[in-house]
């Protein structure tokens, strides 16, 4: 309950910055943000990423439940495909504040342009969405139609959501079930195309070095693995009991995190090691600008430390016997992922392509140094308390822990 208390504390709070950032965007356009002609992206593209991480991760985890069958990550099953759809729409939603004009975020459907890497992840994006929210419906109608019959507001609206389905039969189950395996299906190589294609975004770029390299692709999907298994462990901590309820699994997905962490470290430790050997300029320098930096503590502190040590210290001792000290561990995990976007985002484009250009324009656009604006921060974090509410609010409407029977205590399922 205390954790509970908490998510839904930080989570409205979270929605006043929400709206006030939101309102800021609407009348003064960029002009409060920091980022500039060198620096076009920052703290929104870095969190959209992390967003859209976490969702994939989470949905590819879910395919061992739907997919391949593996029984003892059921549980979390229906609530891995939830979080794959508020984190999406998290990373939707960053991403359309921080564009030019978010009232042409139609023209890409309406004016395609099929050699845009960009437009081709909006519409992987618009048919992940759409599979998985067919999905997460399949999975939850029946016991929407079990909740119906509840009295009051919980079985108005959980006939709404199911779409006032009334088949409780088991053949009606098995029917569904047979849909989500089909769709879980395609949704793996969806998810793999669409988050890899993130990662295709910024390796292509051969004017950028530090993100130039064939392994960003493959270095994206593992992070989405381990950052967005790490978020299931917690959210399974807070809002399904997991510390008592489903202790052994939250121990086996700790496990998972570890294991996708370390290759995660592996796949950026050689990245680094052929950028330093190739010698590139622009690699180096983007390099030592995370390393030693202004904003070092970025790196050591929260990617480091807090990220990968903290984790790997807790999950690989005795101590991920204890799913408290797991939940602990995965809740670094994921904050840390957040440094590791900055990482990403950030110095590689603070450095000059044209040497001098910085000194020859004397215009505060036209500079190397950014630090998010307090009109960023407000976004940011109110993105993130909106994550939180969706969350709280998902777990009160809708049966996101188990499969409801026919006659079974329907107030229990609806929770």
């Amino acid at each position: 309950m205390t954790l509970k208390r908490a998510f839904w504390t930080v989570g409205l709070l979270g929605l006043v910055p929400l709206g006030i950032g939101f309102y800021l965007r609407l009348t003064t356009g960029h002009e409060l943000a920091n980022y500039g002609s060198i620096i076009p992206w920052g703290l929104g593209v870095a969190q959209y990423i992390y967003f859209v991480g976490l969702s994939a991760g989470a949905f590819l985890l879910s395919s061992l439940v739907y997919v391949f069958g593996v029984k003892r990550f059921e549980p979390i099953g229906r609530l891995a495909v939830f979080t794959a759809i508020v984190s999406l729409l998290l990373a939707l939603l960053a991403i359309w504040v921080d564009i030019g004009h978010m009232e042409r975020f139609w023209y890409v459907f309406v004016y395609a342009n099929f050699t845009s890497p960009m437009a081709w992840m909006i519409w992987l994006y618009t048919a992940y969405f759409v599979l998985l929210v067919v999905e997460f419906w399949l999975l939850m109608r029946r016991d929407l139609a079990v909740a119906r019959t509840l009295p009051g507001w919980r079985g108005r609206v959980a006939s709404v959501v199911g779409l006032w389905s009334r088949d409780t039969s088991d053949a009606g189950l098995v029917r569904d079930m047979r849909w989500v395996k089909v769709l879980a299906a395609i949704g793996v190589p969806l998810a793999i195309m669409f988050h890899g294609g993130v990662g295709a975004l910024f390796g292509v770029l051969a004017s950028r070095p530090y993100w130039h390299s064939g392994l960003y692709p493959i270095i994206f999907l593992v992070s989405a693995l381990a950052s967005g298994g790490a978020l299931l462990a917690v959210a399974s901590a807070v809002f399904q009991e997991g510390w008592r309820a489903h202790r052994q699994m939250l121990i086996d997905l700790g496990r998972v995190v570890l294991g996708l962490l370390l290759l995660d470290a592996l796949l950026q430790f050689s990245e680094i090691l052929v950028g330093l050997y190739g010698g590139d300029k622009g690699f180096v320098e983007s390099l030592q600008l995370v390393l030693s930096g202004p904003y070092w503590w970025v790196f050591w502190i929260d990617q480091m430390l807090l990220g990968l040590a903290f984790p790997v210290i807790v999950l690989a001792s005795r101590l991920h016997l204890d799913p408290r000290w797991v939940t602990a561990a995965c809740a670094g995990v994921v904050l840390g992922f957040i440094g590791v976007r900055l990482n990403i985002v950030v110095p590689g484009l603070s450095v000059e392509e044209i040497q001098g250009l910085t000194e020859a324009i004397a215009d505060p656009r036209v500079s190397l140094a950014y630090f998010p604006s307090a009109f960023e921060w407000m976004i940011a974090i109110g993105i993130a308390g909106l994550g939180f509410v969706l969350f709280g609010l998902g777990e009160i409407f809708l049966p996101l822990s188990r499969h409801l029977q026919p006659d079974a205590n329907v107030h229990g399922g609806a929770r």
